[in-house]
């Protein structure tokens, strides 16, 4: 395995660090035999390091992409040695869960909670997903810093924390909030669909999709006349995320009817 030509293709030099970190963890379950496990991904990240890990060789029996809960947005990718099934691997994942209590009348959101953790010098990376309600917030994180997390971590904005750790079992997961767009297009191009799910008109998707501000299925598109499949999901900067959730049959007149489930 080339490192140094895989990592060549990787857009900045912060993409390149987080794919070495990767390759590097793969190489020591390798070497070593043992589990071994990155920091948190978001889906671009994950997305281009399952890309590399398979460029390198790498089997996606290799490893498992986890982030503490079905449908975690952030998640870590954990090395298999070739003693170690999947589903026994569990016990072996570096992963932590904490709640931040507060009193409601503050009504912290994420970016206040996020701040709080970077100004006590925790980096993004070691923190997965934030889980924020009215009066707390569940987080998961590395197991490196949760216990200074504990120990430390007793403000955010003008409120007070007080942080516990919890199970798995009792994390509070927000349901996601969708609102379904229907509608029929001549053809399901990604400008097309993306005029339709983020309320465009199709000359200015077009050229959103032209600047490299989209990505289908979390890889950069710039063609807008990429052909879309049911299940695809498209992320814009600015704009949010949608997923084409059905295409149906052509009517009499040509159309195409879609459907969108766009993320609020």
């Amino acid at each position: 395995m080339d490192k140094s030509k895989l990592l060549d293709k990787a857009a900045s030099p912060e993409d390149r660090l987080t794919l070495a970190h990767v390759l590097d963890k793969w190489e020591q379950a390798r070497s070593r035999n043992i589990p071994a496990a990155t920091d948190f991904l978001t889906p671009v990240q994950r997305t281009a390091a399952e890309d590399i890990l398979r460029q390198a060789g790498a089997s996606p029996a290799d490893y498992l992409a986890f982030g503490g809960y079905d449908g975690a947005e952030r998640q870590i990718l954990l090395f298999l040695p070739d003693w170690l099934e999947p589903e026994d691997a569990g016990d072996q994942l570096p992963l932590r869960y904490l709640r931040a209590s507060y009193r409601p009348e503050y009504s912290l959101t994420h970016r206040d909670l996020l701040g709080s953790l970077m100004g006590l010098g925790i980096v993004r990376e070691k923190v997965g997903d934030i889980l924020v309600t009215p009066d707390s917030a569940d987080l998961v994180v590395l197991d490196s810093v949760a216990e200074f997390l504990m120990q430390s971590w007793d403000t955010a904005g003008r409120a007070r924390l007080t942080v516990t750790e919890i199970g798995p079992e009792v994390l509070h997961i927000p349901k996601l909030q969708v609102q379904e767009i229907r509608d029929t297009v001549a053809t399901v191009r990604l400008d097309a669909v993306a005029s339709t799910g983020f309320r465009l008109s199709r000359g200015k998707a077009a050229a959103l999709i032209e600047s490299g501000k989209v990505q289908v299925n979390w890889r950069e598109c710039v063609k807008p006349d990429k052909p879309l499949s049911a299940g695809d999901t498209v992320t814009a900067r600015g704009l949010g995320k949608f997923r084409l959730k059905e295409v149906g049959a052509p009517t009499k007149k040509g159309r195409i009817p879609i459907v969108v489930e766009r993320y609020v």
